[in-house]
């Protein structure tokens, strides 16, 4: 297929481009500026100029062109901020972007459409046991800080599974690009909760990738599937891999602390024990994994 990938120089980007590439299909790659163009080449993309929250650029951008399917990987992976809004990067660019990116599918003509959510979006509390299920609720406020967030989710897929496409809702990233960096990349590690902090599912980019390729190619229309790997871990278990990696210990936080230098944080890390399944996506999609936290 010819794919348009939007976040083509993301975490989960730039292995996306590369895994697409390998399993022969070609791959537009939106770029903002030149140094993102020559990322997108470099992983074996071609870039197109545009910025998916342009709605005229981008659809002027893509005029003339075709595409079987477009991906939307754009989100925003920069250090949390002390508060939320409705204003906040990722959110916009799961509102707007969602919507931009859906008209430009039909200009291309396109007729797959994969969008970018998280299983957050079962709710920053406390889940117990409970193994989260694509049955399971989702997108439901609470009237927590987090709620911005879960609003965004729920915009991207009610849009993505509304047209027919795909939403794949992925674990707490981890690998290159992302806030658990072996490679040492990113600045400053992201503080955990002195105790470890709560249960979540997590999922390497690398697999985030593959699993994405085999939505594409085998997904269901107006499908939902959770992207996550086969063991739940703590945040201090993972901080704590990813800093022996870099012969360094993790930047570890009192609760109290973590909540009140950034509210979202408290509520990602220390209200919320997430776990959930990939039986489905493993069933219907034949994913299989090849990182484990």
């Amino acid at each position: 297929m010819r794919v348009l990938v939007a976040g083509a120089t993301g975490a989960i980007g730039r292995p996306l481009t590369r895994e697409l590439v390998n399993a022969g299909h070609e791959v537009l790659g939106l770029a903002r500026s030149q140094g993102s163009a020559v990322r997108v080449e470099e992983t074996g993309g071609r870039p197109v100029r545009a910025d998916a929250m342009d709605r005229d650029g981008l659809l002027e951008a893509v005029k003339g062109l075709n595409a079987d399917a477009v991906i939307h990987q754009m989100t925003a992976l920069a250090r949390p901020k002390r508060t939320l809004n409705a204003d906040d990067p990722s959110t916009a660019l799961r509102v707007t972007g969602t919507a931009n990116l859906l008209e430009a599918a039909a200009e291309l003509g396109a007729r797959r459409f994969l969008t970018q959510s998280m299983v957050t979006g079962y709710g920053y509390r406390d889940h117990g046991d409970h193994v989260l299920t694509e049955d399971d609720p989702f997108a439901r406020c609470t009237g927590s800080v987090a709620d911005h967030v879960i609003k965004g989710l729920m915009a991207t897929e009610a849009q993505a599974l509304g047209a027919g496409g795909i939403a794949l809702r992925y674990g707490v990233l981890y690998g290159p690009g992302t806030w658990f960096d072996a490679s040492g990349r990113k600045a400053r590690a992201l503080p955990v909760p002195t105790d470890g902090g709560g249960v979540m599912s997590w999922i390497h980019v690398e697999d985030a990738a593959t699993a994405t390729v085999a939505a594409l190619e085998r997904g269901g229309p107006s499908e939902a599937y959770n992207i996550v790997g086969d063991t739940p871990a703590t945040w201090g278990h993972v901080a704590s891999v990813t800093a022996a990696t870099r012969g360094r210990r993790p930047t570890r936080m009192p609760g109290r602390l973590l909540r009140l230098a950034v509210p979202y944080l408290g509520a990602l890390m220390i209200d919320t024990t997430l776990r959930a399944s990939n039986e489905k996506a493993t069933r219907e999609l034949g994913w299989q994994r090849k990182h484990n936290v």
